[in-house]
C-alpha cells in the first residue's frame, strides 16, 4: 500500500527538490503541495495524505501552529517538520504540537525514506543535528517560539500589549496569551522580573 506524501513550504526549489528525490518510489505516492497554511487546510478538507512535509517558516502561521491545528483536526496524519535550521526551540514546539519527527532541508534521499518509515511504524524520527540541539537544551533556559521572542522584546522596550499588537499585526488577546506563556515558561510573576530574567539569560538587549 503507497502512502501518501504531501508537502508544505513556500519555496518551489524544496518542493521540486523533494519530489525529484520521491518521485520513484513504488511505496509512495506524490500528492502535491501547499505554499501556505491555507492552501493545506483547504487541500486536508477532501484530502488526507499518510504524511505531510510541513515547512516550519511559513507567510501566513507559523508551522509549529499549523502542526497543531492539522493534528487536532486530522490526528491519523503524520507530520515531518522541515527546516533550515536546527533551533531548540521551533524543534521541541513542533514535538510538543504533534510532529513525528523534524528534518533538515539539507537532508538525503536515504533520510528522508528513513524518517517516513520510522514514523509510519509509529517511532520519532529526528534529524542527527535535530537530536542533537535537543540533547543539548539546558533545563534552566526556557524554550520559546520565534514569536514569543519579537513579543518579549518589544515587552522589554516599553510597548503596551496595545502596541505590541499593532506593530505585529496580531490581536491583543493573543498578545496577552503570549504574555501569559512567557511568564510561565520563566518562571516569573510579573513583567519586571520576566524582563529582568530575559536579559540575564541573553534573550533581550537591555536597551531603553
Amino acid at each position: 500500500m503507497k502512502t501518501g506524501i504531501f508537502i508544505v513550504d513556500d519555496h518551489y526549489m524544496v518542493i521540486e527538490g523533494i519530489h525529484s528525490l520521491l518521485q520513484n518510489e513504488k511505496n509512495i505516492e506524490w500528492l502535491g503541495h501547499a505554499t501556505n497554511a491555507a492552501s493545506c487546510l483547504a487541500f486536508l478538507k477532501h484530502n488526507q495524505p499518510g504524511i505531510i512535509l510541513m515547512d516550519v517558516n511559513l507567510p501566513d502561521m507559523n508551522g509549529t501552529e499549523l502542526c497543531k491545528v492539522v493534528k487536532e483536526l486530522y490526528p491519523a496524519v503524520l507530520v515531518l517538520g522541515l527546516s533550515t535550521f536546527n533551533q531548540q526551540a521551533v524543534i521541541r514546539n513542533m514535538v510538543d504540537n504533534g510532529a513525528s519527527g523534524y528534518l533538515l532541508k539539507n537532508a538525503s534521499k536515504n533520510e528522508i525514506l528513513e524518517a517516513i518509515t520510522t514514523v509510519l511504524r509509529g517511532d520519532r524520527y529526528l534529524s542527527f543535528e535535530a537530536a542533537v540541539s535537543l540533547k543539548n537544551t539546558s533545563p534552566d533556559i526556557p524554550l520559546i517560539t520565534r514569536r514569543e521572542k519579537e513579543i518579549l522584546q518589544l515587552i522589554a522596550e516599553g510597548l503596551t500589549n496595545n502596541e505590541i499588537a499593532e506593530k505585529l499585526f496580531i490581536s491583543i488577546p493573543t498578545v496577552n496569551t503570549h504574555r501569559k506563556s512567557l511568564l510561565e515558561k520563566f518562571d516569573v510573576k510579573n513583567t519586571a522580573l520576566l524582563i529582568g530574567k530575559a536579559i540575564r539569560l541573553g534573550f533581550v538587549q537591555n536597551e531603553k
